[in-house]
């Protein structure tokens, strides 16, 4: 089991940016497939964006053009910039991961470990 702490979260203003991190506690090949996932008031977690062992990335189309996942695989940390924050990007924000490549990446089910998220508030 990978323990992830994100961090960053906070409140900004409408067209504001944020950087989110993710560190993993655990050895880099139970990381190979990371990805952020949001929680909004309906409880529906959100695929945004993932990344491989490879750093291909993906976005979902809520976030992209506007949100950049990266990763730092030496000191195991994982990034969400995020800008031209809009009030419906107001979530919970999770970071997970998962040593298999998951058959599709946007879904919650794919990912076995998870961090306890981080909040976002976006005032318009």
């Amino acid at each position: 089991q990978v323990n992830l702490v994100e961090s960053g979260g906070g409140s900004v203003q409408a067209g504001g940016s944020l950087r989110l991190s993710c560190a993993a506690s655990r050895y880099a090949q139970n990381n190979r497939y990371m990805a952020w996932f949001r929680e909004g008031p309906d409880n529906e977690r959100e695929g945004l964006a993932t990344i491989d062992e490879d750093a291909r990335t993906r976005y979902a189309n809520s976030v992209k053009d506007r949100f950049t996942i990266s990763k730092d695989s030496g000191a195991n940390i994982l990034y969400l910039q995020m800008d031209n924050l809009k009030p419906e990007d107001s979530a919970m924000y999770y970071c997970a991961s998962h040593r298999r490549r998951p058959t599709d990446p946007f879904r919650r089910s794919e990912y076995t470990s998870w961090g306890r998220g981080t909040p976002v508030l976006v005032s318009s």
